[in-house]
C-alpha cells in the first residue's frame, strides 16, 4: 500500500457514476477513506449513507471547470479528510460525435475545459499536499481516444491525447517528489457516456453497446485498485484496457 501504516484517504472526481461511482464502491469495501466529488449533491448524499458503513466518507458538490469552486471545496476539506493519498481524475465527458467541419464550439468547449482544465485544476490543488509529505499516487483516467484519433473523434480525441501528455509530464515532473503517476485508458466501457455524448437520444447510445460485451466500470474499478495496492515501488504507468472484442478504436467484432 501507499504507507505501511497509514489509513489512505482516496479524492475522487466524477464520482456520482460510471467508472468513478464504481471505484468509490471498492475502495470502501477496501477500508480506503473517500473524499467524493461531483456535481449532482443528491447522488452524493446517497452515496454518503451507503459507503459509510465501510468507511469515513465527505463530500464535495462542484464542477470542475469552475476554477475557484475547485479551490475554494478543497481547501475546505476539513483536517480528517486533508491528507489526501490517492487522486482518481475521473471526472470527463465527451459532447457529439460530429465532423470537424459541423462541430458545435460550445461542445468543444465543454471538452477541453472538463477533460483537460478540470484535470489541471484538481490536480493543481491536491499536488501541494502530496510534495509536502512526499508521497501519493495520481491517476489519470483517459481513453482509446488518447492513442487512436478516429472519424469524427476530432476535439474529443484532442482533449484526451492531452491527458496522455498530462499524465506523462506530471510523472516526469513529480518523479523527484516520490509521487506515483499513472494512467488508465479504457475502451469502449457500457456507462452513461453515450448518452452525453449523444445528448439524450437514448436509442443511438444503447447501439454504441449492442453485439457485444463491453467492458463495466466495475472492470476499470478494479484495475484502478489493483494499481493503488502495488508496493509503493511499483508504478503502473499507462494502461490501455479493452473489452475482448474490440482491437481498436474503430474495430469490434458484433453479432450481425
Amino acid at each position: 500500500m501507499l504507507l505501511s501504516n497509514k489509513k489512505l484517504t482516496a479524492f475522487i472526481t466524477g464520482a456520482t457514476s460510471g467508472i468513478g461511482l464504481e471505484t468509490a464502491k471498492l475502495f470502501a469495501v477496501n477500508k480506503i477513506d473517500l473524499v467524493l466529488c461531483g456535481r449532482r449533491q443528491s447522488v452524493l448524499n446517497s452515496l454518503k449513507k451507503q459507503l459509510s458503513r465501510y468507511v469515513r466518507v465527505h463530500t464535495l458538490n462542484f464542477d470542475v471547470r469552475d476554477k475557484d469552486a475547485v479551490f475554494e471545496a478543497i481547501s475546505s476539506l476539513p483536517q480528517d479528510f486533508s491528507d489526501i493519498d490517492i487522486l482518481i481524475n475521473n471526472a470527463g465527458n465527451a459532447h457529439g460525435l460530429d465532423k470537424f467541419n459541423d462541430g458545435d464550439i460550445d461542445d468543444w468547449d465543454a471538452m477541453l475545459d472538463i477533460n483537460v482544465k478540470g484535470l489541471l485544476y484538481v490536480s493543481k490543488a491536491i499536488i501541494p499536499i502530496m510534495v509536502k509529505k512526499r508521497a501519493g499516487h495520481i491517476i489519470n483516467i483517459g481513453s482509446i481516444a488518447a492513442k487512436e484519433v478516429y472519424p469524427m473523434g476530432n476535439v474529443y480525441c484532442a482533449s484526451k491525447h492531452a491527458v496522455d501528455a498530462i499524465n506523462k509530464g506530471m510523472r516526469i515532473d513529480l518523479n523527484q517528489h516520490n509521487i506515483r503517476v499513472g494512467a488508465v485508458h479504457p475502451g469502449l466501457v457500457e456507462t452513461g457516456f453515450s448518452n452525453v455524448r449523444f445528448k439524450g437520444d437514448k436509442e443511438r447510445a444503447a447501439k454504441t453497446y449492442k453485439g457485444y460485451q463491453p467492458l463495466r466500470p466495475e472492470d476499470i474499478a478494479d484495475v484502478i485498485h489493483f494499481m493503488v495496492t502495488r508496493p509503493y515501488h511499483v508504478n503502473i504507468a499507462d494502461l490501455l484496457i479493452f473489452p475482448t472484442a474490440q482491437a481498436g478504436a474503430t474495430i469490434v467484432n458484433k453479432e450481425s
